[in-house]
């Protein structure tokens, strides 16, 4: 993201990890130390700032998009965090600012479908999502690499699944309803739910069927529900040898040096959303489909393509004046402008980022 500005906007980049910063360096990028873990060291950081983008780990990202908020500095987000987003609503107006969070691939892009076909269409009847992040090569014991923050993907296989059934919002624990699903030019892959909807459900309450569900290669839903209903993501703390410690440490621990990415691991980004309405009588039905891959020549994963570019597009749709309600905008809000959907999905298309559309 921050490369991705830099040629239309002075970017700095704020972290704690010297590693980082010295990677942002050599792309010539200016940095400067930050402990983000503390809201006085995020209003410093972004003192200067005329907008931030936040992209922190779920379980910081709140706190970080409030700091922000009370710093006076509008706001891009794609912090994957548990809290209502709304509850920063009235800080955001009262400080007449605008903070678009959750725009990545999913949730982000399927949010601003929905609020693009809302404006154009009578009604929204059904909505479904199915997205995924893999790596190419599929490796021994778990098939998978994440393509962003490790600690987020555990939220994905802990957090309880919302979803939409005839009206109602249902409750079922993540990693249920697995389904065997064939996709053009990569085979079966397994959906299960997972808390995708998010602020969907309060937008849209009027639309009676909604659902969102991850992808993985089969077989990975009964490892992760094994190492769940065995304890082993609980951060619940137990005595182990004289010491305490909490048992999703020890995971990360083990697990995390096999999941991450290393330099060159090639992986792709598949998602297919659905959307059924009518329109002056007619029922309508369209679908969306995204197969993105590693980028060979910039030797950046899709992951961070799709999600990276979705923020950035957003952040350009800001500065260009395309986009300025105030307070706090999920992405199908921006949706809802006429043209932001548009700009987004051709600004994601110049990088290689390509929705069908049927």
């Amino acid at each position: 993201m921050a490369k991705d500005l830099a040629p239309d906007f002075k970017v700095t980049v704020a972290d704690r990890s010297e590693g980082a910063l010295a990677r942002m360096n050599e792309a010539g990028l200016p940095t400067r130390t930050a402990d983000l873990s503390r809201p006085e060291g995020v209003k410093a950081a972004v003192a200067d700032a005329d907008l931030v983008v936040g992209a922190m780990p779920g379980f910081m990202g709140f706190a970080t998009a409030k700091a922000v908020l009370e710093a006076g500095k509008p706001l891009v987000d794609i912090s994957f965090f548990d809290e209502d987003c709304f509850e920063l609503d009235a800080l955001a107006k009262a400080q007449n600012l605008t903070a678009i969070v959750d725009c990545g691939i999913a949730p982000g892009c399927h949010n601003i479908i929905v609020g693009d076909l809302s404006r154009q269409w009578d009604r929204i009847t059904s909505f479904e999502c199915l997205v995924g992040g893999l790596p190419v090569i599929r490796t021994w014991p778990y098939e998978y690499k994440a393509g962003f923050s490790p600690i987020d993907v555990i939220e994905e296989y802990t957090r309880p699944s919302r979803y939409v059934k005839d009206g109602k919002v249902v409750v079922f624990p993540a990693l249920s309803e697995p389904e065997l699903l064939d996709f053009p030019g990569l085979g079966t892959l397994e959906s299960f739910n997972t808390d995708g909807l998010r602020s969907l459900i309060k937008s849209f309450p009027s639309v009676p069927d909604m659902k969102e569900k991850t992808l993985r290669y089969p077989g990975h839903i009964e490892k992760m529900r094994m190492l769940r209903e065995s304890g082993f993501f609980s951060k619940e703390p137990i005595q182990v040898g004289g010491a305490e410690i909490r048992p999703l440490d020890l995971t990360t621990a083990l697990l995390f040096p096999m999941w991450f990415m290393q330099e060159g691991d090639e992986d792709f980004t598949v998602m297919r959303v659905v959307v059924e309405g009518e329109k002056g009588g007619q029922k309508l039905r369209k679908e969306f489909n995204l197969l993105d891959r590693y980028d060979r020549t910039t030797r950046t994963t899709s992951m961070a393509r799709t999600t990276g570019y979705t923020c950035t597009a957003a952040v350009r749709l800001l500065a260009k004046g395309g986009y300025s309600r105030k307070g706090i905008s999920p992405p199908e809000f921006v949706g809802q402008e006429p043209g932001a959907w548009d700009f987004i999905r051709e600004d994601l298309a110049k990088h290689g980022v390509v929705f069908t559309e049927s």
